[in-house]
This record gives structure tokens, sequence and C-alpha cells, in this order.
């Protein structure tokens, strides 16, 4: 009763607010009722499973240089996905799969640069069998280092190898991940644990994305992983914030909802209004941080942040038109302030995943 007393005065207050979400509402309930098992990394996780699987790839025949002038030609598997799982006791929701952005891998979601608890536990502590991915071709999945040999070696030409791009400080972390405007200096509401921007830049990796083939083997892969899991919600972030739209156009039926933080893209431009009503049926989060007039510091005449944003309301409005249900959760207009492009690792981290959380259940059959 005193639960239920307290949730009938946060609705009243929330109506007297005019709350600008149901976002914000929702999450004041939340945070209310919450039990500190859920919320509090202090507690013992007590898992059901953990462990980890690659899933995908394909054969490859290899000769004695390709393979690193060691051992005589063989076969080998190449654009393979490494998947690491936490499975929570009791009953248990639909899965989330986590896929990471560009220059990085899957230890995005895992513990903050500060040492706080990532989405990775902090969704297994809400009931959700969590999966965690390394892009194919991307740390643990490993790469196809053929190519490189040949190139080495003499037996194949140069401008056959691809480029190797890696995330800098400056650049790509601190003005694009938009924790700040310059060097050094942060935004004044910055949610980004500053202290810890030197682990930041320790979780940078090389990126290897321009040696896949066309179409992207992800897509298949995280298909694949739909399946075998029997229906996903499925999460990109950045450069794969794209990844869900394509896996549901390949497998409607096993992924469940799409949830895109911070696209690269929506692919607005590039899907049709056909292709848009094969996914009226799968619910679509959409979202952005703070501080969006920020550069990307790409070179050209590269999309930022704040046409990134408007290109997936707009598709939000084209699948909303067509019959589907998409939503933008933009925290700003929440009162939530000074998130950086990387949500997951933010101070108000668990804030954010609050409220993600609260949307899939809203639309989802949990």
């Amino acid at each position: 009763m005193n639960n239920l007393f307290q949730l009938k005065k946060i609705i009243t207050f929330c109506g007297a607010l005019a709350c600008l979400s149901a976002f914000a509402c929702v999450k004041a309930a939340r945070a209310e009722t919450a039990t500190s098992p859920v919320t509090s990394e202090n507690s013992p996780l007590v898992l059901a499973k953990r462990g980890s699987f690659f899933i995908g790839g394909e054969k490859a025949k290899q000769n004695f240089i390709e393979l690193g002038s060691q051992r005589a030609a063989d076969t080998v598997t190449i654009n393979q996905m490494y998947v690491e799982f936490m499975q929570p006791v009791g009953k248990t929701k639909l899965p989330v799969v986590m896929v990471h952005g560009a220059g990085l891998s899957g230890n995005s979601y895992d513990t903050t640069p500060d040492g706080r608890m990532g989405w990775y536990e902090y969704f297994v502590r809400n009931a959700y069998p969590t999966y965690v991915v390394d892009q194919v071709g991307r740390a643990r999945s490993g790469f196809n280092q053929a190519i490189f040999n040949g190139v080495g070696a003499k037996e194949a030409d140069p401008s056959q190898q691809p480029k190797i791009t890696r995330m800098g400080d400056l650049h790509a972390a601190w003005i694009n991940f938009r924790i700040g405007p310059s060097q050094g200096v942060a935004y004044k509401d910055s949610q980004f644990p500053i202290e810890a921007i030197d682990e930041l830049s320790r979780m940078g990796i090389p990126d290897l994305s321009a040696s896949l083939t066309s179409p992207n083997p992800n897509y298949q892969t995280l298909s694949m992983l739909a399946d075998k899991l029997d229906g996903i919600i499925l999460m990109g972030h950045s450069q794969s914030g794209h990844f869900p739209l394509e896996t549901a156009l390949l497998n409607s039926e096993k992924v469940k909802a799409m949830i895109l933080l911070e696209p690269g893209t929506c692919l607005n431009d590039q899907l049709s209004d056909a292709q848009l009503k094969k996914l009226t049926s799968i619910p679509l989060l959409v979202v952005y941080g703070d501080h969006l007039s920020s550069s990307t510091e790409l070179p050209g005449n590269a999309l930022g942040w704040q046409q990134r944003f408007e290109g997936c309301q707009t598709l939000i409005k084209r699948i909303n038109t067509l019959g589907g249900h998409a939503q933008m959760l933009y925290p700003p207009s929440l009162g939530i302030l000074g998130n950086s492009h990387m949500l997951m690792l933010d101070k108000n981290n668990l804030q954010i995943a609050d409220l993600i959380m609260d949307w899939i259940n809203k639309n989802t059959n949990q």
C-alpha cells in the first residue's frame, strides 16, 4: 500500500509539472519503488550461467604466405563473431544484445573508465540475459590477416590493403564524443567521468572495418545470433547504430526491438517505404545525448551530430506514418543535461539505462 500511495503522489506531481515525456514520470516511479539488489553493485551478482562462444564465419583457403610463412597452405575460419554473455537467475526477460561502435570493442558496455557498473552487468541485474559482442574483424573476433601478409611479401598490390583506423584522444574522443569543445576543456554539465579520460584512450583499438566484405557480415551474423537465442532486443552504438535496422530487415521475426544509441546514420535516405514497412512490427528507440552542435571532426561534408539527430527524427516519423512504433529518447528534453556520445560510460549511465529499460518493458512482451 505504501508503494501504491507513493506512486500516486508521483503521478500527481508529474502531472502538475507537465512532464515533457512519459519517460520522466516512469523514471520517477521506478526510482521510488526500485529494490536495492537490482540497482546496487555492492550486492552479490548471482548468475544462472556465464560464458562465451563464436558464431558465424566461413572457411577460407589460404596459402603459405597468407598464413604468415610458417606452415603449408591450409584452411581457416574468417568473419566469425565473438559473443560473451551472462544469464541471471530466476524469471528472465528478452535477451539483450549489445554492439559497440567504431574503434572500440564490447568492453564499451562493461565496467566504466572510473570503475562503476556498466550496462552489461546492470541489465543482467535487471533480469535481462545480456550478450556483448565484438564486431566481426575487431578485437576478440579476430581479423583476416591474408592481405597484409600478401602485401608484406610483395605478392599483393599495396592498394588492396584496407586502411586501419584509430580513434585519437582529442579529435575522435574529446571533441567528437562531445566531452568538451576543445582540448582539456569540458562542457560545464558534462556527464563523462573526466578524471578517467586516460582509461577511455586505453579502450581504443585498431579498427579494421574497411577490410570487411559487402554486405557487412555483421548483419548476417547478428541475424544468426537472433535465431540462436530465439528472439533478441538488438542495441547498436555509433558506427553500429544502424545495425539493428539492417539485421531486422534480414530477420524481422527474431529481432523483437531495436535500440539505436547515437547512430552515425539511421539510414533514412537509404531505406524505402517498402523496407520500412517490414520494420513496423518492431518497436524502435533512438537515443541521443547532449551538445549536438559539437563537431564530429570528420573531413569533408560529413553529417554533423545535429543533422544525424534530425535524420533519425525523420525516420521515426516515416515509420510511425506507416503504422509502426518508433520513438526518440532525448534526455535534454527531460531536463537531463550533459550526456556525451558514450552514454553507457557517463556518470549517469544507470539513469539512462533505466529510461531504456522502461521503454523496453512498455513496448515488448516481457
